[in-house]
């Protein structure tokens, strides 16, 4: 059985996020450091230009996005179950809104001049410019609009006084008394808030989140050992790819199996990954390619959030 390989970096919000899945089901993975910043020269072999934090690699396949993160390791170990039985739609919503609306909110608040400073402080002046222009990329030309930062402080007492209120009535975590990809999708932003001295004074009025955040953060992380690059990308050079389920192929486009493609996300860092369609149905799109370091591998996308075209 191939190992788990997460490709990641420490302070990133979304990597916590599938840092935290791994600790909710006690799974063991390695670990590849990856820059915070493009260029992602070693990412990049194995993804085909998809930039984002964080991906998964399980031998030659590739998955993007959280998301789908999330449903390739409930297919590893069903329990804990990310999606409780019963309760898979409203688990979905509620993951969507805190990826999306408190993400939003959080980047709002450490995008602040003061929070900037407080989160490079020990840094050259130039790394936190890099950062920046890094970060202004990565949200040009999709459809996400960054939040002006006055906004998300007059907004964030609202969702944090509406979570506060869930959580002292409603049990131990967002679905009730077992936790959820609910929570793990809430949890990534306030623990980006909470890591910049700056703005975690916005947490401290919240007793009942705070104590929640603490029981997220108990799950911890698996079990991981370091891994190089290098060493990843070997690995999906010598493996071969899944083999792809044979249910029916189900194109939203009208295209067909082995087109030309491309697979891009919708709302930001909307850097396109050419391939050759091997398999979509109705929450995945997988598309096949070649590259001189990885060798053949699958990328794999979710279907909401992401455009396929051909190419």
């Amino acid at each position: 059985m191939n190992e788990l390989i997460l490709h990641h970096y420490p302070q990133s919000p979304f990597a916590e996020k599938a840092r935290l899945m791994l600790g909710l089901k006690a799974l063991s993975w390695h670990s590849v450091l990856i820059p915070p910043i493009m260029p992602k020269p070693d990412l990049t072999a194995l993804t085909g230009g998809y930039r984002r934090t964080p991906v998964l690699q399980v031998g030659a396949d590739i998955y993007c996005d959280t998301a789908l993160i999330a449903r390739r390791l409930e297919r590893e170990k069903a329990v804990p179950a990310l999606f409780p039985e019963g309760q898979e739609a409203i688990a979905a919503a509620l993951s969507q809104y805190g990826d999306q609306v408190l993400f939003q909110h959080s980047v709002a608040l450490n995008f602040q001049p003061n929070a900037l400073e407080a989160r490079f402080a020990e840094l050259p002046e130039q790394v936190m410019q890099s950062f920046v222009a890094d970060r202004k990329a990565l949200f040009s030309g999709g459809t996400a609009s960054r939040l002006e930062s006055d906004l998300a402080l007059a907004q964030w007492p609202v969702l944090m006084s509406q979570l506060e209120t869930q959580l002292q009535r409603n049990g131990e975590f967002l679905l009730g008394d077992e936790p959820s990809i609910a929570d793990l999708s809430w949890y990534h932003p306030l623990w980006f808030v909470a890591a910049n001295a700056a703005i975690s004074i916005l947490l401290e009025d919240y007793p009942a989140v705070r104590a929640w955040m603490a029981r997220i953060h108990d799950f911890g992380s698996g079990a991981s050992a370091r891994m190089e690059a290098e060493e990843a990308i070997r690995i999906a050079r010598e493996a071969t790819p899944e083999e792809l389920p044979e249910r029916g192929f189900v194109s939203t486009r009208g295209l067909s199996l082995d087109a030309q493609v491309t697979v891009c996300p919708v709302d930001y860092g909307c850097d396109p990954v050419a391939g050759r369609l091997v398999h979509e149905e109705m929450d995945e799109i997988v598309i096949a390619r070649e590259d001189e370091r990885a060798g053949l591998v699958h990328v794999h996308f979710p279907r909401i959030g992401y455009r396929v075209e051909l190419a």
